[in-house]
C-alpha cells in the first residue's frame, strides 16, 4: 500500500511540473540561448520567473501544489515553519504568495550598500523562530546561503528552502531540504569554459542583480 501511494504521489507530482512548465512557456518565462547568469556562470537556458509572476491567477495557480506539499509537511509534523523570507528581488513574491497560501507571514532580505545580505525595513527574526527561504530560481543557491547567514545571524532556524524552479546541475548540494514547484536541471558553465563562448553565440545578461 505505501509503495502504490508514493507511485501515485509521483505521478501527480509529475503532473503538476509538466502544468508549471507549461505556464513558464506560455508567460514567456523559460528562455533559450546563452545567458550570463546571476551566479556569474552562463547557461543555455533561463528562467526569468517575473514574467510568470505577474499575473497572480497564474502564480497562484502554480504554486498551490508547492504550497500542498509544504501544508501537508506541516500538519504531519515533519515540516515547522513560522515565517517565509525572500532573497530580494526573485524571492519576494514568492515568499509573499506562500506566506499567503499558507497562513504565514512573509518577509524579505535585500543587500545593504556593500553588497551584502540583510533583514530591513523594520523586519524581525527572535531566537529560535523556524524560516523557509523563498526563491524564484535556485542555481547555485548562492543567495539563499547569503539569506541564511543573515537570518541565523538574528538567531532565525533555517526549517527549508522552496522555489519555483530547481535548475542545479549535478553536484550542486544545499543543506536543507529543497521543495520545488518544478525540477529542470540545465547546462551551466564557468565562463571560461563555456561552450556557448567558444561557438561565438553572443551573450545576453536578462537578469537584474549586480553581480558581486
Amino acid at each position: 500500500m505505501e509503495r502504490f501511494l508514493a507511485s501515485q504521489d509521483q505521478v501527480k507530482m509529475e503532473k503538476n511540473m509538466a502544468e508549471i512548465e507549461k505556464m513558464l512557456k506560455e508567460s514567456g518565462a523559460l528562455l533559450e540561448g546563452h545567458f550570463l547568469l546571476s551566479s556569474g556562470r552562463h547557461s543555455s537556458r533561463y528562467f526569468q520567473c517575473a514574467k510568470f509572476l505577474q499575473y497572480p491567477d497564474r502564480a497562484a495557480a502554480g504554486l498551490k501544489p508547492l504550497t500542498d506539499r509544504l501544508r501537508g509537511d506541516l500538519q504531519k509534523g515533519t515540516l515547522a515553519v513560522d515565517a517565509i523570507a525572500g532573497p530580494a528581488l526573485g524571492g519576494i513574491i514568492v515568499a509573499y504568495e506562500l506566506g499567503r497560501q499558507l497562513g504565514l507571514p512573509a518577509v524579505f532580505t535585500e543587500r545593504d550598500e556593500s553588497g551584502g545580505m540583510t533583514l530591513r525595513r523594520g523586519f524581525e527574526v527572535w531566537a529560535g523562530e523556524n524560516i523557509l527561504i523563498a526563491e524564484d530560481v535556485i542555481t547555485t543557491a548562492k543567495s539563499s546561503a547569503e539569506t541564511a547567514r543573515a537570518l541565523e545571524a538574528l538567531g532565525g532556524r533555517i526549517a527549508a528552502l522552496a522555489c519555483i524552479v530547481d535548475r542545479r546541475s549535478p553536484g550542486v548540494t544545499v543543506p536543507w531540504r529543497i521543495y520545488s514547484a518544478y525540477t529542470a536541471p540545465a547546462p551551466d558553465w564557468d565562463p571560461a569554459d563555456c561552450e556557448l563562448c567558444r561557438q561565438g553565440r553572443p551573450l545576453v545578461k536578462p537578469g537584474s542583480r549586480k553581480i558581486f
